[in-house]
């Protein structure tokens, strides 16, 4: 073979001398490049002397406080065993796949820059609640009344207006977005003290107080997982969807929606019809409703009247200036709750109180779009989070593949029966039924975020570890039975009669009614007879027709669904 075979061509010398030129050019250019990614721009002076000076951040369409994004390049690994000296080297790769990149927003105006210099920031946020009154007055004794105990209790008005303070920025900014007045945001004083855990004696949750559901009809998601109904964003954004509605279904009487919203509007509509019937005025103080309906009005003008006028009432409200206490982070990835609230530098109480809608300690990325934070700590959690090497999540979700016991499904997914029965709150002696989704430990093996599906809809059914019971009917003797004395002898509680019997766990069995029991299985006996004064069962003779019968294998009460737990206050 000639010894010109393998000697390039002049057109391939060409084209290597230009290739040549371009990388030295390239490299050249990149040089002068920083050498951190994600180094923040070089600052001038004034700002580098003032951290509260904000700055447009990198790939940003807001403005963050500059000195937050790191200072030190991220850390890199260079796989081992894939180069060889002949090799090319490989560019370093930067950020394992937990690494999530994340841009803080105002949740309401995502495109719009966050100024604190502005004027408009620094304006009074209490004078542009005043501005937007717009409902009537309403007069009468129970509002002096409501004024005069708010007057008498200052530290109750501050702690709730400084706790109101986190969020009321926020729901003038959607008030004013559908031409709403502002009294309404004013609401939450009323329904929860401006409490998003607050949890009332009728399961109503969250500051705007929904039911479970009414708030399943407005979109708020209430699963093992989370509760939205306590979630602020969302929360605020169907208790306006609602009254607006209740607004348009009362002709725009505001006072009769206000009305249907604490007492439920087909109620109201029922005394509308009475008093119509009746040849009276239909109006909310002509209407016949109960006391706390009847307050609830009162209340709200009480309210409003101290937040035009605070010192007559010689109270104080807190400075609050018109920007947004919180930013919105997006969530891309599953993390531990308190993983996040140490990336972002806040206190767990601070963080639950923006974030107040996770039932388990990890939030799941398929299920929060979000988290709130501070706007101090947003941009702080956001570079954290880059530097952040290692897992986000150490839980995850896990589907019991068949009804078991606490201690083999415990044994199934590596933890400890006691720690599993704490993180999902389940009682002792309780079988976990089959399809049930429990929170575990994440393991080297499963390693995945938990699916959409399953972030949204996961529920736990739990039902009592009983042995294989046998049915026995007894007959109540001549002076009947009480649910509770049945429940007493059998060593069970007065609820499980009345559901066997389906009746009231406070009721009573007529003379020689049958009772329904469930007792450990055993030989079967003859028919059972309640005593006549000794409250005891006795077995009456043979007669060939006994009524104890065996029933299916742990025979129980029906799946109790495990909910998740808050505080308390009223109900929507």
């Amino acid at each position: 073979m000639s010894s010109h075979a393998n000697r390039p061509s002049s057109a391939q010398r060409l084209t290597l001398s230009v290739i040549t030129v371009a990388t030295s050019a390239l490299l050249g250019a990149c040089s002068s490049l920083p050498s951190n990614p994600f180094a923040a721009p070089k600052m001038s002076s004034a700002v580098a002397d003032n951290p509260r000076v904000v700055v447009k951040a990198p790939g940003a369409n807001m403005l963050l406080d500059a000195q937050l994004p790191p200072t030190e390049p991220p850390v890199v690994s260079i796989p081992l065993g894939t180069t060889s000296p002949s090799a090319p080297v490989a560019a370093p790769v930067a950020a394992p796949a937990e690494v999530m990149d994340a841009k803080p927003i105002d949740p309401l105006n995502p495109d719009k820059p966050i100024n604190l210099q502005d004027s408009e920031a620094h304006a009074d946020l209490w004078g542009r609640v005043r501005a937007g009154f717009a409902m009537p007055d309403f007069e009468g004794d129970l509002v002096r009344r409501h004024e005069q105990f708010y007057a008498s209790k200052p530290d109750y008005v501050r702690r709730m207006t400084d706790r109101g303070g986190r969020y009321l920025f926020h729901v003038m900014e959607e008030i004013n977005k559908r031409n709403m007045p502002s009294e309404l945001a004013l609401l939450p004083f009323i329904e929860s003290a401006f409490n998003p855990q607050a949890m009332s004696t009728a399961k109503a949750s969250g500051m705007w107080q929904f039911i479970p559901s009414t708030g399943k009809d407005y979109a708020l998601k209430q699963n093992i997982f989370r509760d939205d109904r306590r979630d602020v964003l969302a929360s605020t954004r169907a208790a306006l969807d609602y009254l607006d509605r209740l607004n348009k279904l009362f002709n725009g009487d505001w006072q009769l929606a206000l009305a249907a919203y604490n007492w439920g509007q087909g109620n109201v509509m029922r005394a509308i019809a009475r008093n119509q019937k009746a040849g009276l005025p239909t109006d909310y103080a002509s209407l016949s409703m109960p006391d706390e309906t009847r307050h609830y009005i009162p209340k709200l003008q009480a309210v409003k009247n101290i937040v035009a006028r605070p010192e007559a009432f010689n109270l104080r409200l807190p400075e609050l200036q018109n920007h947004p206490y919180f930013l919105s982070v997006p969530i891309e990835r599953d993390i531990d709750v308190d993983l996040a609230a140490k990336l972002a530098g806040v206190s767990m109480e601070e963080f639950k109180q923006l974030n107040p809608q996770m039932n388990k300690p990890v939030i799941l990325a398929a299920g929060v779009e979000q988290v709130l934070l501070p706007y101090d700590n947003a941009s702080r959690f956001v570079s954290n989070l880059r530097a952040h090497r290692g897992q986000l999540a150490s839980w995850t979700a896990w589907v019991a593949p068949r009804t078991m016991r606490t201690a083999e499904a415990a044994k199934q997914v590596g933890m400890s029966e006691s720690e599993l029965r704490e993180i999902n709150r389940i009682p002792p002696n309780m079988l976990v039924r089959s399809g049930s989704t429990l929170l575990v430990p994440r393991s080297s093996y499963k390693t995945a975020d938990v699916s959409e599906h399953l972030a949204d809809n996961a529920t736990i059914a739990l039902a009592p570890d009983l042995p294989p019971m046998r049915k026995v009917t007894l007959r109540a003797g001549k002076k009947g039975e009480s649910v509770a004395s049945v429940a007493r002898r059998y060593k069970t509680t007065p609820a499980q009669v009345a559901q066997w019997n389906k009746v009231s766990p406070g009721g009573q069995f007529k003379a020689g009614s049958a009772i329904v029991v469930y007792v450990p299985q055993g030989p079967a006996r003859g028919r059972a007879v309640a005593a006549k004064s000794s409250g005891r069962a006795v077995a009456a003779k043979p007669s060939g027709r006994a009524t104890a019968k065996a029933a299916p294998t742990r025979q129980a009460a029906k799946p109790v669904r495990v909910a998740a737990r808050p505080n308390s206050t009223a109900k929507r």
